[in-house]
C-alpha cells in the first residue's frame, strides 16, 4: 500500500507516506517547509486555520478549504477537489498558522481559495491513484513517438494523471510555440482521456526530473530552490572563475543557480579593489596586472621577459597609481627594508614551479644505476678466491659427482681450457655404454672412483706437483 521510495527512512504507511516527504516517484516533493510551530501549545480559544497547503507530483503545491475540520497531519493523503471536475490525491504539507503565512508569501488571498477537501484517501483511492501513476511512463513514450511522427519541434519531459484516470497534463519543452492541435487529438484517441499541454522552461524540467550535480549532490532546484533568478555570465567574471560553458552549465543547459550563491559576498570585496590598473609604470619597467587575490586583498603583477609574480597590497597599489597619474616612476612595485632584502624570492613567491623536475623516465635512470653497481661488484670479484669457486667465462659447468670439487689446474698454475676440460671429462665415460657421459656413472669405474681421483689431484696440488696425479686411478679403467 505505501509508496516505498522514500529516502529519508521513514516509511510509507497505508494511508500515504508519513515521512515528512521525500516520495518523487508518486507524487511527493522535497520542498518541504519546516513548521517550527508544531511543538507550541495554542491558546484554549485557538481555532484552527482552516485552509490547508496539499503538493502534488513535481513540486506543485495548492491551497484548499478544509470545511469539514478533518483531522489531517503532515503527509497524509487526502481526496481533493480539481478545477476541471473530478478528483485527485495529493500529500497534506502544511496546515496551521504557516499555510497563513505561506499565503502571504506567495500573494494569494484568502478569499480566492475556494476548492475544498472531500476527504482522506481510502485504501481503494489509493490503489486507484497508484493504477494511474502506473500509466504514466508508457503513456509519455507513446506520446513521444507520435509528436516524431509529426515532426514537432518539442521535447515531451513528464505526464502527470489524475488520480481518477480522467484527465493527463503533459509537460513539454520548446524554443518557441508549437502548434499541437493535431497531436492532442490523436492522443485523446489513443489514450481515452483530457489532454492538457504545458510548456515549462529548461530549469522547471530539471526540477521535474531530478538529478545529482556536479558538487555530487541532489540538485537545488529538485530539493529546496523554489524560484529560479536570471543567472549571467557576469556573475562568473565576478567570481574570476573561467568562462567555458562546460564547466558553468547545469543540467538544464542553463548557467547553474549556485553562481548567484555567493555573488553578493564577491561584490562587497570588489568595492575596495582599484580600477583600471592593469598596468603599473616603474623605473624597472611596466609591470602588467597578471591576478587579483579578492579577499586576501593583493594584486599580482609580473615585468616582461620574467616569470615571477609579484604580490603587492592594495595600499600600495593605490599608492603607485596616484604617482603614475603624477607622472612620477617608483623605483620598484614593492619597497624593502635592509632586512628584508634578503628575503625578497621568498616572499615574492609562495609557489615553486615545479614544471619540468620530474622527468618521465626519472624510473629508468634508477634502474640503469642499479645495474652499473651490480657490473662493477660482479667484475671486481671475477677473480676465484676459493678452490671451489667457478672461474669467469668458463663456459658451461661440467659435471661433477661431488658438489665441493676444486677445478683442476695444470703445472703453471693456469686453469685448464674449457674445451679440454670437456674432452677429458667426455673421455671418462664409454660411449657405448647406456649410463657413460656427462651426466650418467661409467660402469668401468663408478662414482667412488671419480671423487678418489679428485682427492689425489688435490693432495699432489698442495704438496707442489702441478701436474695430474696418476696415483688412485689417473686413467679410465675401460682406457
Amino acid at each position: 500500500m505505501g509508496c516505498g521510495s522514500c529516502s529519508t527512512g521513514g516509511g510509507c504507511a497505508p494511508a500515504g507516506c508519513k515521512s515528512n516527504g521525500s516520495c518523487l516517484t508518486n507524487g511527493c516533493s522535497k520542498l518541504d517547509v519546516y513548521d517550527w510551530l508544531s511543538q507550541m501549545d495554542m491558546p484554549v480559544n485557538y481555532k484552527p486555520f482552516n485552509i490547508v497547503e496539499i503538493k502534488f507530483k513535481g513540486s506543485r503545491k495548492e491551497f484548499f478549504l478544509n470545511n469539514d475540520n478533518l483531522y489531517i497531519e503532515n503527509g497524509d493523503l487526502v481526496v481533493v477537489e480539481t478545477a476541471t471536475g473530478g478528483y485527485d490525491i495529493g500529500h497534506v504539507s502544511l496546515t496551521g498558522e504557516l499555510v497563513r503565512m505561506q499565503l502571504t508569501r506567495r500573494r494569494v488571498k484568502e478569499e480566492d481559495v475556494l476548492k475544498k477537501i472531500y476527504r482522506r484517501a481510502t485504501p481503494a483511492d489509493v490503489d486507484k491513484w497508484k493504477a494511474a501513476k502506473d500509466m504514466e511512463w508508457e503513456t509519455m513514450h507513446s506520446a513521444r513517438k507520435l509528436a516524431l511522427s509529426l515532426n514537432l519541434s518539442m521535447k515531451l519531459s513528464d505526464v502527470d494523471y489524475q488520480a481518477d484516470k480522467t484527465k493527463a497534463t503533459f509537460y513539454y519543452t520548446a524554443e518557441g510555440r508549437v502548434d499541437f492541435r493535431e497531436l492532442i487529438k490523436k492522443m485523446a484517441e489513443s489514450f481515452r482521456i483530457r489532454i492538457e499541454m504545458r510548456q515549462i522552461g529548461m530549469r522547471q524540467e530539471a526540477s521535474r526530473l531530478g538529478g545529482i550535480g556536479s558538487c555530487g549532490r541532489e540538485l537545488c532546484c529538485s530539493t529546496w530552490l523554489t524560484d529560479f533568478k536570471t543567472v549571467s555570465t557576469s556573475a562568473a567574471r565576478y567570481q574570476n572563475l573561467s568562462l567555458n560553458t562546460l564547466k558553468l552549465a547545469g543540467q538544464c543547459g542553463k548557467l547553474k543557480c549556485c553562481l548567484n550563491y555567493e555573488l553578493d559576498t564577491y561584490m562587497d570585496a570588489l568595492k575596495h579593489i582599484p580600477d583600471n590598473v592593469n598596468v603599473l609604470k616603474t623605473k624597472k619597467g611596466d609591470a602588467r596586472l597578471q591576478k587579483t587575490d579578492i579577499f586576501k586583498k593583493q594584486m599580482w603583477f609580473s615585468y616582461p621577459g620574467e616569470e615571477s609574480w609579484i604580490p603587492v597590497p592594495l595600499e600600495r597599489v593605490r599608492e603607485i597609481q596616484k604617482l603614475n597619474k603624477e607622472g612620477v616612476f617608483p623605483e620598484d612595485l614593492v619597497i624593502f627594508t635592509d632586512d628584508e632584502e634578503d628575503e625578497i624570492p621568498a616572499k615574492a613567491l609562495d609557489y615553486e614551479n615545479v614544471v619540468g623536475q620530474d622527468s618521465l623516465t626519472r624510473l629508468d635512470e634508477r634502474n640503469r644505476k642499479k645495474n652499473k653497481n651490480r657490473n662493477k661488484n660482479k667484475q671486481s670479484g671475477g677473480q676465484p678466491q676459493q678452490q671451489g669457486a667457478r672461474p669467469q667465462n668458463a663456459g658451461p659447468k661440467p659435471p661433477r659427482p661431488e658438489s665441493g670439487a676444486a677445478p683442476v689446474k695444470q703445472s703453471g698454475g693456469q686453469q685448464q681450457k674449457p674445451q679440454q676440460q670437456q674432452q677429458r671429462h667426455k673421455g671418462e665415460g664409454s660411449p657405448q655404454q647406456p649410463n657413460g657421459g656427462p651426466q650418467g656413472q661409467p660402469r668401468g669405474e663408478g662414482a667412488q672412483g671419480n671423487g678418489n681421483r679428485n682427492r689425489n689431484r688435490n693432495r699432489n696440488r698442495k704438496r707442489g706437483n702441478g701436474g695430474e696425479g696418476k696415483q688412485g686411478g689417473g686413467e679410465p679403467a675401460n682406457q
